[in-house]
């Protein structure tokens, strides 16, 4: 809406008649908004000007200085707050929370917000209808960075695997219309030139926060307490890490908890598992610093012997961290970061890159130490002998040794692939891959940094940045620049896998036991659903479980014994699965059992309450 510079066709005063009725328009548009909220950014007193462009455009500003709505059709169908406005009433609409900061650089570079980007919330995706207008957000920032209007309902959202476009922006932080304030100005510290993060001083004031009401309830809790809520959310960092550790697991840590099929069971898993530490730690001594050293070198080397490949380097240092290290720690035994000499787990690593065992290199952009290459020749990697570690299968056998067989329910695997397109074959076949094969996102960035350094293409006075020539540009560029427009020179080292990767035909692959299936196209989701029927009874409806090798029809009679309700089966039109029916409104138990049973990974199931007001 304001990529480009729009010629003005009047500016005026409102008259007290036509202020009324701005403040009616902005009341019925936004409900949620109180009227001390309105008065707030229509003071009753102050005097508001309009702007009329030759667009038909209007946009409204208080004493001739900061916009804070903006008409699009000028007659009060379309009427929007400005991200101004937003930054004094952060709730005055609801929003869509980012998967990470890291995506608002696509939003105030002028796209529209993908379902992809948008992080879905434990209770599952609210409800909406198309048309509607929302803001943006990015996680631990208060300060919206966009507004819009949806594309589709909510319930087609769904229908369409949560793929395609949510938001239509029309107006984002640092656009023209955000620029043509003389003293503009950003709400806190997380706004970047050119993408948003958290804001540090809120992010600081939380950790102030918790700190003090852990001091008064100290009496009441084992010392250990607070360390173990710092390591469990370092441990949800698992993606798009983007600042230092401790920035990053409180960002992932809310993503991963969005993430969460059901409140309900996040919550029951989080429940077992702090009570089965506390009560260890209750009996242990609080370990002092040269411990927690001693003890992260151990399991990083445990880590390293057993569960950190070769093949998965380059690694970020938040997943190295919550996937491998802590996965490590002896049972019962917290493991905090923060209570190590180190202090960060960036700095950590980099200790431990100075010995020689790894090869660890901070990524000045994202702020995050990244693993490279481990040293197996190094002496303690050699001297160091791993600890065999029981597979604890008793309690699973227990949960399910009431008349439920495990011989159908074998370990799932899902990846997600890509095959080299026509874009970036003379990539592959310049490094002598091969072009028809299948490769996972670490081996095809690997194939097109094989090219870069073969070609010599890396900037000599910015190590960072690769210098683009021709077949590397129309790999990544040819067909997505617009006519008329400059192709790049170079692109930055950060930008460069997801570009090349993009250019690439996604596919994904499951295999449950000895079967296995290859399919096109990104891996679709399992939705949930419940809804009411008449005489106000719920169902429950299932879809998507043939993506993960789940027979409907076994299903469906496996659910009816469970829940000792009725099921059924019924083909979804076009041919695009089945959907099993279950009377009741079973959404968190059925979402549970998908994933304790089956092994169904929380991110690839949706759940929408329709019954929930």
């Amino acid at each position: 809406m304001f990529k480009k510079a729009i010629e003005l066709k009047s500016h005026q005063r409102l008259s007290g008649a036509d202020r009324k009725k701005l403040k009616r328009t902005v009341k019925d548009r936004f409900p949620a908004a109180s009227d001390s909220d309105i008065d707030s950014l229509l003071p009753p007193k102050a005097e508001i000007t309009v702007a009329k462009f030759q667009n038909r455009v209007h946009v409204y500003s208080v004493e001739a200085a900061f916009p804070v709505f903006f008409d699009i059709d000028g007659r009060g169908n379309e009427i929007f707050p400005t991200v101004y406005a937003l930054w004094k009433v952060p709730d005055l609409m609801p929003s869509f929370l980012l998967k990470g900061g890291e995506v608002s650089r696509y939003v105030i570079g002028g796209a529209d917000l993908m379902f992809p980007g948008i992080s879905v919330p434990a209770e599952g995706l609210p409800s909406f209808s198309a048309g509607e207008p929302w803001a943006v957000k990015v996680p631990g920032n208060p300060a919206p960075i966009a507004v819009g209007s949806t594309t589709m309902s909510s319930a087609e959202a769904l229908k369409a695997g949560l793929r395609g476009k949510a938001l239509k922006i029309t107006h984002y932080y640092r656009d023209l219309l955000w620029e043509s304030v003389e003293g503009h100005y950003v709400p806190n510290a997380g706004f970047l030139e050119d993408v948003v993060f958290e804001d540090p001083a809120s992010s600081s004031c939380q950790t102030s926060d918790s700190r003090d009401d852990a001091t008064d309830s100290s009496h009441n809790q084992p010392s250990e307490t607070n360390g173990k809520e710092v390591e469990d959310s370092v441990g949800a960092a698992e993606e798009h890490p983007i600042l230092d550790s401790a920035s990053v697991s409180q960002i992932e840590g809310k993503n991963d908890t969005a993430e969460g099929i059901t409140s309900g069971v996040a919550d029951l898993k989080v429940t077992d598992t702090t009570t089965a530490d506390e009560m260890v730690v209750e009996d242990q001594q609080p370990l002092s610093i040269e411990d927690v050293d001693m003890l992260l070198d151990k399991c990083l080397l445990q880590a390293l012997h057993t569960t950190v490949k070769d093949k998965d380097l380059p690694m970020p240092g938040s997943t190295l961290w919550s996937n491998h290290v802590l996965p490590c720690r002896p049972s019962g035994v917290t493991l905090d970061i923060k209570k190590s000499s180190h202090k960060k787990l960036s700095k950590w690593l980099l200790a431990k890159s100075s010995t020689g065992l790894i090869t660890a290199k901070e990524d000045k952009h994202k702020k995050e130490a990244v693993l490279f290459a481990v040293n197996r020749g190094h002496p303690d990697y050699s001297s160091f002998k791993p600890e065999k570690r029981k597979i604890e299968k008793s309690e699973q056998t227990t949960e399910h040794s009431q008349g439920e067989s495990r011989s159908d329910n074998k370990m799932l695997e899902v990846a997600e692939i890509y095959k080299p397109s026509v874009h970036v074959n003379p990539i592959f076949t310049a490094v002598g891959a091969g072009t028809g094969m299948l490769y996972s996102a670490s081996d095809a960035i690997a194939v097109v940094y094989k090219y870069i350094e073969n070609e010599n293409l890396v900037k000599l006075t910015n190590k960072s940045i690769v210098v683009l020539d021709a077949i590397l540009c129309d790999a990544l560029f040819k067909g997505a620049i617009k006519k008329g427009s400059t192709y790049p020179t170079e692109i930055h080292k950060k930008d460069l896998g997801s570009t090349f990767i993009n250019r690439m035909q996604a596919h994904h692959i499951v295999t449950r036991g000895g079967e296995s299936v290859v399919r096109k196209g990104g891996l679709k989701t399992i939705q949930i659903v419940t809804e009411r029927r008449q005489g106000n009874k719920k169902v429950t409806k299932l879809s998507g479980m043939e993506t993960f090798l789940i027979d409907a029809d076994a299903l469906a009679s496996e659910l009816q014994k469970k829940f000792a309700c009725s099921t059924s089966v019924a083909e979804l039109p076009g041919k695009k699965g089945h959907e099993v029916l279950v009377q009741g409104g079973v959404i968190d138990d059925l979402a549970k059992h998908l994933i304790e049973r089956y092994g169904i990974p929380k991110r690839y199931i949706e759940v929408l309450d329709k019954t929930k007001k």
